[in-house]
């Protein structure tokens, strides 16, 4: 059952970033009717970044206390009712009420709560991989959504995506309900008392997680990640179309397929490496492999900006997904090394709301520097982003990791 989890989860998430990536292909589309410049599109885009990091502190809260398969049951459920209606709008007040709130509200649940019911089911034999092979659903769900969304929007117009889309989601919500479940520990009635009375706080859950050096370094990573990730989804299928003449479909598949899935390459090479080094008692080294993915991404990065050659983006594009699966691989099978499996939803949720928060003023500034000095200025400089923070994962790997360890493996012994 436990990989039962894992496809579950997979197709949930599957749904949720094509649901995301929806109004990214549709853009163009979208800010014509409504008649904005790229800067007001991307306030829109940050917006829904913002409701999304406003949500997932609570929801990391009471995924940890609670039930985290019934959270992400209303997730879906709730993201899923948004996307359908969100094809009913017809003005940036109702767009903003439902892509922004609703879908940032619901796919806020389902963030820090899948990753903490993967690790219940998964121990660290098989949870890079588990992790790892879930993560593939991002890029497959944003492939499907670049080729379909960009097709359905020339052929039928914009908001038959999101009636498509949302519609697949209400019926994955009522396969969830009959399938997903939390996992049952086997305590005594002693054991299980001696948990409730120690449920932590808010406030303890999240110093949790600030009191350990590592988490913090891959925080920073994370955080730079989901930026410059941000950054491409909102504005590269809109340049790859003005920089070749492509059309919407023709875009949208382009920017989105040939970097997810190379993504997905890297992301299972790297789940891979990842076990295997940790049965070797090398886990430390996973950070070595997620700093080589951050920093071989950025000549690919500045590439996507700046090449005026079809055949040299699409490259860069799959260096740079490839790049970006190999990182991405060891985020949470680190943190949750040195984090307390009572704080996982929480931990996760505290990555989110700084990635998301901070993640979420790229496709704004992205937007402002577009209107001043183009868009493919902004992509380039993204690279810069990834240099910097991969310093920090270097310095979790040079000085923290071993010591923080050690110390969440003397506390559980």
């Amino acid at each position: 059952y436990k990989w039962e989890v894992v496809i579950l989860l997979w197709i949930a998430f599957l749904l949720n970033q094509a649901d995301r990536q929806a109004f990214n292909i549709v853009l163009p589309q979208i800010q014509t009717l409504f008649g904005a410049n790229d800067s007001t599109m991307g306030l829109i885009a940050m917006l829904f970044n913002v409701f999304y990091a406003v949500t997932v502190p609570f929801a990391g809260f009471y995924a940890d206390r609670l039930s985290r398969s019934r959270q992400i049951i209303v997730s879906t459920l709730i993201f899923s009712a948004a996307t359908f209606f969100t094809g009913f709008a017809n003005g940036l007040l109702l767009f903003i009420i439902f892509r922004c709130a609703g879908m940032g509200v619901g796919q806020g649940m389902f963030g820090p709560t899948y990753t903490g019911l993967i690790a219940q089911y998964h121990d660290s034999t098989t949870r890079a991989r588990a992790l790892s092979l879930h993560q593939t659903s991002s890029y497959i769900g944003v492939i499907c959504c670049g080729v379909l969304a960009g097709y359905i929007a020339d052929k039928l117009g914009w908001q038959y995506s999101f009636y498509i889309f949302g519609g697949l989601g209400l019926v994955l919500t009522l396969v969830l309900m009959a399938r997903l479940r939390d996992k049952a520990d086997v305590q005594t009635s002693q054991e299980q008392t001696a948990i409730a009375v120690q449920k932590p706080s808010f406030k303890d859950s999240v110093a949790a997680f600030f009191k350990v050096p590592t988490a913090i370094c891959l925080l920073i990573a994370y955080t730079g990640g989901i930026f410059v990730i941000t950054g491409y989804l909102t504005w590269m299928p809109k340049l790859m179309k003005e920089t070749f003449d492509l059309s919407m479909s023709s875009a949208g598949f382009h920017s989105m397929f040939w970097a997810n899935i190379a993504a997905f390459l890297g992301v299972m090479l790297g789940g891979t490496v990842n076990d295997r080094l940790v049965a070797r008692g090398k886990g430390a080294n996973r950070l070595i492999v997620q700093t080589a993915g951050l920093v071989l991404a950025v000549p690919c990065i500045v590439l996507m900006g700046l090449s005026h050659n079809l055949f040299v983006v699409c490259a860069a594009l799959a260096g740079f997904g490839l790049f970006r699966g190999v990182f991405e691989s060891g985020t949470y099978p680190v943190l949750y090394d040195v984090i307390s499996s009572r704080f996982y939803s929480m931990s996760s949720a505290v990555m989110i709301l700084f990635g998301f928060s901070i993640g979420a003023l790229a496709p704004w500034i992205l937007g402002i520097i577009s209107d001043s000095f183009g868009l493919s200025l902004g992509v380039a400089l993204l690279g810069a982003v990834w240099v910097v923070v991969s310093l920090a994962l270097i310095l979790a790997r040079v000085k923290f990791y071993k010591k923080d360890y050690a110390n969440l493996k003397n506390e559980n012994d």
